[in-house]
């Protein structure tokens, strides 16, 4: 790191001591360019890739894999059957690589982690009142508490919306590093919910608070709100990652979630993401997908390149 990154580093870690300095430093951003944005997501959109590389960034892709269920209806049962098939997501072929990690609420991870415990695969669990977090500030930590002692490696915190729209920016940072502190050694992904941000310019403002605060990942949503993961949008957070990577030399992830459903999705995404940030997030350590679906599509695909024949719908389990 240069002298002049670490100055840099240290000056922006003043920020968070008062509301005035965060308010000045975030509305003191580059303003997005909406159309440009938007034009530049969707040429990276068309880009073509050959078989070989397909195949490799299908493996990649499931790799990223963030394998999720925050359902009312979960039982231990349940997230202890998607537990096992992050572990091997197609038993029939065991160089098949495993997924990133499984995501569950806290009352579900003492289950998952009986499964993954010892195995590579993370533990994810949402925690802060998701999805709304709209809960005092020491439910949320003792929700953050109870999954890192169940057994959580990760945590899905999301953003106080209200007061961020609001401006309340010092209340969000606050709130970012108590649960970081609370989180202990497990690393924090913090959930901005982009689809009620309602424009550009706020999700990159959310997106360095999240950093500046000490956020391991940014994510975009919880998958509870109509507008989920957009291009535009992850695109906006990935140079986020990118500048503050620049101003202080701290690497800072990214997780795109909901509505990427299709192989073809998440190439357009490893696409963007190279293009963007450049190979160094091109790894499950700095870039994942938030998802459900996506993992048996992925699934379908790699196995026609495999055997040039698709499997059927029903093939692989439904999660």
């Amino acid at each position: 790191m240069t002298a002049t990154t670490t100055s840099a580093r240290s000056e922006l870690s003043e920020l968070g001591r008062s509301e005035t300095a965060l308010r000045t430093f975030l509305h003191g951003l580059p303003g997005v360019d909406q159309v440009g944005a938007e034009q530049r997501a969707a040429q990276l959109g068309t880009r073509s890739i050959k078989t070989t590389a397909k195949a490799q960034a299908i493996d990649l892709a499931i790799r990223m894999v963030d394998l999720t269920t925050l359902e009312g209806a979960d039982t231990p049962g349940k997230v202890r059957a998607l537990a096992a098939k992050a572990l091997r997501p197609d038993p029939a072929d065991p160089s098949c690589p495993h997924v990133g990690a499984v995501c569950v609420y806290p009352a579900m991870v003492p289950y998952v982690a009986e499964v993954l415990r010892g195995s590579g695969v993370h533990l994810a669990s949402v925690a802060t009142a998701f999805p709304s977090g709209q809960a005092p500030l020491e439910i949320k930590l003792a929700d953050t508490r109870a999954a890192v002692a169940a057994g959580a490696d990760e945590i899905d915190m999301v953003i106080n919306r209200g007061a961020f729209l609001a401006g309340r920016y010092k209340e969000v940072y606050d709130e970012i590093v108590a649960t970081k502190e609370a989180s202990g050694d497990a690393h924090l992904k913090v959930i901005l919910e982009t689809g009620e941000l309602a424009t550009y310019d706020n999700v990159r403002r959310a997106s360095w608070l999240a950093m500046l605060a000490g956020g391991d990942f940014i994510k975009t949503s919880t998958g509870k709100v109509p507008v989920a993961a957009t291009m535009p949008v992850t695109l906006v957070m990935l140079e986020a990652v990118r500048d503050f990577r620049a101003a202080t030399g701290r690497q800072v992830g990214v997780k795109p979630a909901g509505g990427i459903k299709t192989t073809k999705d998440a190439i357009k995404y490893l696409v963007m993401v190279n293009e963007t940030v450049g190979p160094d997030w091109l790894d499950p350590d700095w870039f994942r997908f938030g998802a459900s679906s996506l993992l048996n599509d992925l699934l379908m695909q790699r196995t026609k390149l495999t055997t040039g024949t698709y499997s059927g719908p029903d093939y692989f389990t439904l999660d």
